[in-house]
C-alpha cells in the first residue's frame, strides 16, 4: 500500500538534534557609534528641555542658550554639507531648511525654525543608521569565509595558513563541520556539502572527487581535499560581497516628486526671497519691514510644507504595512513598491518554505513475501530509527514524519553514516539502510527502482529503504510549497500585467515541477548568484522596474540590483535582510501583492497633497507678494495647510486601507 502525505501542519518539536550554524553571529555599529546620531540627539534634548520653558513664559535667558544650542548641534552639519555643496554649485535643501530656520528665529519664531532643526537632524542620523546597517551585513558576509584553513604540503604534512594567503594549486583539508576556505575541486574524500549560501539549494548536495566546491560552504560529516582553484579574492562568496557593494553604490535612488524639482523651486525661492529683500530697501523702504515682508514669503514659501505633504501617506503605508508583518525600510521604497512591473521570486525559502518534509510513503509489499513485508507504519518507523542519530536535514524530514504519525522509535544499534550514500544501522534485530537509489539499487527494472524514478520526474527526492539486504520501500521527500504561493503569483502577475519569472539555484527539474504548481512558465534554474543579478539586468534593460522576493546570502546581489528588493524574514539571512528594501516579516507571500497595491494608494494621495499644498503655498505667496499678509496669518496658512494633508495622508493608517488594497481572492471555474 502507498501513501502520499499531505503537508502537515504545525509541527511539534522533535528530539535535540545538532545543526551547525550556517551564518556566524551578526556584527552591528552601535547606533551612538555614528556623529549624526550623537548630534541629532543632543538636538533633541535640547529641544524638549527648552520647550517647556518658552511654553510656561519662562525668561529668555532661559531658553534661550538652550534653544540656540539645539540650532547648534543639529544644524551645523547640513548647514556645513549645504556649504560644501555650494561650492559645487548645488543648492542643497537641507542647507535651505537651516537658512529658513535661522530666518524664522530671525523675526521671532525661534520655536519653529528650531524645531525644523530637530526634524532634518532624525532624519540624518536615520539614514546614517541605514547606511551602517548595510555596511555592517557585507562585512560580516565576509566571516561565512574562514579565517585559516588547513594546508597540505606535497609530503602529507599539515599547515594552519590564513585563508587569503591560499593560491590556486594549495591543496586544503576540510575537516567534518568545517567552512570550506576556497572554491576549487574536490581531490580525495566524500561528503555532504550544505551550499545553502551561494546556490539556495534547500538540501545538502553530496561532494566526491572531481566535484566543484565553493568558499564559505558547509562540509558535513566527511573529510575533503580540496584543489585550490580560484584565487580567494575571486572567490563566489567574495564576488557576491562586490557585487552587493557595487550594486548599492550605482543604483540611483528613486526621487520623491518634489525632490525632482527642488532644486529648481528652492533656487527660485532663494531668488525671489532676496528681490523682496533688496528691492524695496534700493526704493527707501525702511529695514523691518522689508525684512518682516521677506522672512514671511521665506515661511510661506518654504518647500517644508511641500515635503511634509508628500511623507504623510507614505508613512503611514509604511506602518501600515508594518502592522500586518511587511516592514518597509524608507518612503522612497514605499513610492518604489507602486512603481514596479515585473517580479522574479526566489524558489527556496520564498516560494517554499525551505524545509524538506516526506511528501510520500511507498512500502514494497509485493516484492516481500508475507511477513517479511512492511506495511507504511512500520517502513516509516524503521527507517526513521535508522535515521535518527543523524544531522542530515532529509533525516529530519522522515523522523518529524514518524512523530507526527505518533510512532515509538526503536533504538539503533551499529550506525554508520556515509557521506554521500546514506545511513545504515541495526533496528529491532534487522540491518536497515536508508539511502539514495543509486547508492542502493543495482537493478533499474526493480520496481523500487522505478517509484525511485517517478519521484524524482515529479521533483522529489527519492530515498530508497532497505531490510536485510533487500529493498523494503521508497520515500519521497521535496521542500513545502507555501500554501498561497499560488495565489500570491497570481495576484502579482494581475498587478504588473506579465507573470513572475523564477529565478533558483534549484536543479531544473524541481523548479519546473514547483512553477508548474504556481502558474510560472519562465523558469531560470542552476543559477549562481551573478547568474540572478543578470537575469534581473535582462528585464531592466528592457524598461523592466524589477521586483525581486528573495530569503538567501546567493540573493542578496540580485536583491540590490532590483529596483525594490524584499526578503522572506523568518529564514532570510543577516545579508538579504540588509539589502533588501522591505522584509515580509511573517514569511507571508500574500502580503507581498497588498503592499505593492497600498504603494499605489499612497502614490495618489502624494499627488493628491502636493495639488493641496501647492495651492496654498500660491496664494500666500502672492498674497504676501502682491499686498500685504500679515505674518501670524501667514504662520496660520502655512501650518494649516501642513495639517490638513497630514490628516489626508493618515487615512492610509486605517486596517480599511490595507483591506481595500487586497487583490480579489481567484475564483477557480
Amino acid at each position: 500500500m502507498s501513501s502520499v502525505l499531505q503537508s502537515p501542519g504545525p509541527r511539534t518539536p522533535a528530539a535535540p538534534m545538532p545543526r551547525p550554524d550556517r551564518v556566524p553571529p551578526r556584527r552591528r555599529t552601535r547606533v551612538l557609534a555614528l556623529p549624526e546620531a550623537r548630534w541629532a540627539l543632543a538636538a533633541l534634548l535640547l529641544f524638549l528641555a527648552a520647550l517647556p520653558l518658552y511654553l510656561l513664559g519662562a525668561p529668555a535667558w532661559l531658553w534661550g542658550p538652550l534653544f540656540a544650542a539645539t540650532y547648534a548641534t543639529g544644524g551645523w552639519e547640513p548647514g556645513w554639507e549645504g556649504l560644501k555643496a555650494l561650492r559645487e554649485r548645488t543648492l542643497d535643501v537641507d542647507l535651505l531648511m537651516v537658512v529658513a530656520a535661522l530666518g524664522a528665529a530671525a523675526i521671532g519664531q525661534v520655536l519653529d525654525g528650531a524645531l525644523l532643526i530637530v526634524i532634518f537632524a532624525t532624519s540624518g542620523a536615520l539614514e546614517a543608521v541605514a547606511t551602517a546597517r548595510t555596511a555592517d551585513s557585507v562585512r560580516g558576509l565576509l566571516d561565512l569565509a574562514p579565517e585559516t584553513a588547513t594546508r597540505l604540503a606535497d609530503d602529507g604534512t599539515e599547515e594552519v595558513v590564513p585563508a587569503g594567503s591560499l593560491a590556486v594549486g594549495d591543496v586544503v583539508l576540510v575537516r567534518p563541520g568545517e567552512r570550506i576556505g576556497a572554491d576549487g575541486g574536490v581531490l580525495a574524500g566524500a561528503s555532504d556539502v550544505d551550499q545553502a549560501t551561494i546556490t539556495g539549494e534547500p538540501l545538502p548536495v553530496a561532494k566526491q572527487p572531481g566535484d566543484e566546491v565553493f568558499a564559505g560552504t558547509l562540509n558535513g560529516s566527511g573529510a575533503l581535499r580540496v584543489r585550490v582553484g580560484r584565487d580567494p579574492s575571486e572567490s563566489v562568496i567574495a564576488r557576491i560581497v562586490a557585487m552587493v557593494e557595487e550594486a548599492a553604490e550605482t543604483k540611483a535612488p528613486t526621487q520623491l516628486f518634489i525632490e525632482k524639482v527642488e532644486q529648481r523651486y528652492s533656487l527660485a525661492m532663494v531668488a525671489v526671497t532676496l528681490l523682496i529683500f533688496t528691492i524695496p530697501l534700493l526704493l527707501g523702504s525702511d529695514l523691518r519691514s522689508t525684512l518682516l515682508r521677506a522672512m514671511t514669503f521665506m515661511i510661506v514659501a518654504s518647500p517644508c510644507a511641500v515635503v511634509l505633504a508628500t511623507m504623510p501617506p507614505l508613512l503611514s503605508a509604511m506602518a501600515n504595512a508594518g502592522r500586518h508583518g511587511v516592514l518597509v525600510k524608507s518612503a522612497v521604497v514605499m513610492e518604489r513598491l507602486g512603481q514596479i512591473d515585473a517580479v522574479a521570486l526566489d524558489k527556496t525559502g520564498t516560494l517554499t518554505e525551505g524545509t524538506p518534509y516526506l511528501t510520500d510513503l511507498h512500502p514494497l509489499t509485493a516484492s516481500a513475501p508475507d511477513a517479511d513485508a512492511l506495511d507504511a507504519d512500520a517502513l516509516l518507523r524503521a527507517a526513521a530509527a535508522a535515521e535518527y542519530p543523524s544531522e542530515h536535514p532529509l533525516a529530519r524530514a522522515v523522523v518529524e514524519a514518524a512523530r507526527a504519525r505518533g510512532l515509538e522509535l526503536p533504538p539503533a544499534e551499529d550506525f554508520v553514516s556515509t557521506p554521500g550514500t546514506g545511513v545504515s544501522a541495526t533496528v529491532d534485530g534487522r540491518a536497515v539502510a536508508v539511502g539514495g537509489p543509486a547508492r542502493l539499487l543495482d537493478d533499474p527494472a526493480h520496481p523500487a527502482a522505478v517509484l525511485a524514478a517517478a519521484l524524482e520526474e515529479q521533483g522529489r527526492t527519492a530515498v530508497v529503504v532497505t531490510v536485510d539486504g533487500r529493498p523494503a520501500g521508497v520515500l519521497g521527500i521535496a521542500d513545502r510549497l507555501r500554501p498561497e504561493a499560488a495565489d500570491a503569483t497570481r495576484a502579482l502577475a494581475e498587478l504588473t500585467g506579465g507573470a513572475p519569472i523564477l529565478v533558483t539555484g534549484d536543479n531544473p527539474r524541481a523548479a519546473a515541477r514547483l512553477a508548474a504548481d504556481v502558474g510560472i512558465t519562465d523558469v531560470r534554474a542552476g543559477l549562481l548568484p551573478q547568474d540572478k543579478v543578470a537575469a534581473v539586468q535582462e528585464l531592466r534593460n528592457a524598461g523592466a522596474k524589477v521586483l525581486v522576493v528573495g530569503d538567501g546570502v546567493n540573493d542578496a546581489p540580485a536583491l540590490a540590483a532590483a529596483h525594490v528588493g524584499i526578503a522572506m524574514g523568518r529564514a532570510g539571512s543577516d545579508l538579504a535582510l540588509e539589502t533588501a528594501d522591505a522584509v515580509v516579516v511573517r514569511d507571508e507571500l500574500a502580503t507581498i501583492p497588498t503592499v505593492v497595491n497600498l504603494s499605489r494608494r499612497a502614490r495618489a494621495l502624494v499627488i493628491q497633497n502636493l495639488v493641496i499644498a501647492g495651492t496654498f503655498i500660491a496664494v500666500l505667496a502672492v498674497w504676501d507678494l502682491v499686498g500685504t499678509l500679515p505674518l501670524p496669518l501667514g504662520v496660520a496658512g502655512h501650518e494649516g495647510s501642513t495639517v490638513l494633508v497630514g490628516l489626508n495622508g493618515l487615512r492610509l493608517l486605517a486596517d480599511g486601507a490595507w483591506r481595500r488594497s487586497r487583490p480579489t481572492p481567484h475564483q477557480e471555474t
